[in-house]
């Protein structure tokens, strides 16, 4: 092979190679080019930086304080007063929660627009490098075709030899610094623009946090205002409502206590054309927990619970403790176990209203009786009678369907008489 095909190969390879690079960092550009173009990430400016990092620190401390004050508010003793100051502060905390994100999502917005900066500036770099590069592809191949003895041909001295040839030298020498600098330009494209990709990514999971905390916060506030309502704003007034359900609870704790306790049935559930029996430790449900409240499940405190809903199965309705048990946080006391005298379930209106004598109640349908009994208080469900023979359903007794009240209870043990409407 002669001389000057040899060099056309390398002229070949050396042109192979360089278009190559071309290609894949035009490839590389028109993806930057076709995606959104609204994150990159350099690293911040020392004020931006230093400002970012303050105020996330202050918002971070200002968390850690109002976390602090919510634990030692909610060791005290319950009340309302308390449970106020601490859904105050728990607004304070969601509201700097929210601010501490708004914070971050700023401070990776701002590193995204300058990283963007940064990619814009690299592509015009690279660019420019890469037009430098392909004109130095034809220069390197004429300057390849020159041979040292042409060199020493045209040479005036052997000074003047060596200085074309060390200017060659340097020539060659350049050229390989620019194909590194382009390779090192391109990696350096890639790289930012990945650091992009990720505070993308970053970005996305904050917003879909601060939807959570502003959800969060919206309820904190609901509960706040649902609070404050059902006081009236006569705190003094709500804590003693509080402290008489409280102490009705515990009348069915002991209650329960006395008879043995709660522990789970199967199999209690009758239906017949009256409407059905349910027992408060059916294991249907009897592990539910009365409006959420930790300690407090329908077979320890739910005997009013089951009594409504086997009235309301006489009314034509299918409602069971379970349900109620687990309904709209404003049937309940606040905060309690305790429903109200008007509730709401399944998309129905239920209403208790006292009555007597028992006798007169009873021709207008079943009523829920409250006894005190056993050291504690109980609720059950007389559904016939007179004369002080009355028929009941006990939510409590196993198999308790059409017994007897008094081979249970006496008489002057009733403190409360209330029947159901329902709409």
């Amino acid at each position: 092979m002669d001389h000057f095909s040899q060099k056309r190969i390398y002229f070949f390879y050396v042109l192979l190679f360089y278009v190559s690079l071309v290609i894949v960092f035009q490839k590389q550009v028109f993806a930057q080019q076709t995606t959104p173009t609204d994150t990159p990430t350099p690293t911040p400016t020392s004020s931006q930086s230093n400002d970012s990092s303050s105020a996330e620190t202050d918002l971070l401390n200002q968390i850690n304080g109002l976390e602090s004050t919510i634990n030692n508010l909610q060791g005290q003793a319950n009340s309302i007063a308390n449970t106020i100051e601490v859904m105050k502060d728990k607004i304070s905390l969601s509201e700097s929660q929210i601010a501490l994100t708004k914070e971050k999502i700023a401070s990776i917005t701002n590193d995204i627009n300058a990283s963007q900066q940064q990619i814009t500036h690299l592509n015009g770099s690279l660019k420019d490098l890469t037009k430098l590069l392909l004109n130095r592809i034809v220069l390197t191949y004429e300057d390849s075709n020159i041979q040292p003895i042409e060199i020493l041909a045209t040479s005036n001295s052997v000074s003047d030899y060596v200085q074309k040839r060390s200017y060659l030298q340097l020539v060659q020498e350049h050229d390989r610094k620019l194909i590194y600098d382009t390779q090192q330009a391109q990696d350096n494209y890639v790289t930012i623009k990945n650091i992009r990709e990720d505070q993308k990514k970053q970005v996305v999971v904050l917003e879909n946090q601060l939807v959570d905390q502003t959800n969060q916060l919206d309820k904190e506030k609901s509960d706040q205002e649902s609070l404050l309502a059902q006081t009236n704003g006569n705190i003094e007034e709500a804590q003693r409502q509080l402290a008489q359900d409280q102490a009705e609870l515990a009348g069915f704790s002991n209650f329960v206590t006395s008879q043995g306790g709660a522990s789970l049935l199967s199999g209690q559930t009758a239906c017949d054309s009256w409407g059905c029996y349910y027992n408060q430790r059916d294991s249907q449900w009897g592990g539910v927990l009365i409006n959420g409240q930790g300690g407090y499940s329908v077979a320890g405190y739910g005997c009013l619970i089951t009594s409504i809903a086997m009235v309301a199965s006489h009314m034509g309705h299918n409602i069971s403790p379970g349900a109620i048990a687990s309904s709209d946080g404003s049937n309940f006391s606040f905060g309690t176990a305790m429903l109200k005298y008007t509730i709401s379930v399944s998309g129905l209106n239920i209403g208790r209203s006292g009555v007597s004598p028992l006798d007169n109640a009873l021709s207008s349908g079943p009523v829920i009786v409250g006894i005190y009994a056993y050291g504690g208080t109980h609720f059950v469900v007389i559904k016939s009678g007179s004369g002080g023979n009355y028929v009941m359903d006990d939510p409590y007794i196993p198999n308790g369907h059409d017994i007897n009240f008094t081979d249970h209870y006496s008489l002057s043990s009733i403190f409360e008489m209330d029947q159901l409407s329902i709409q």
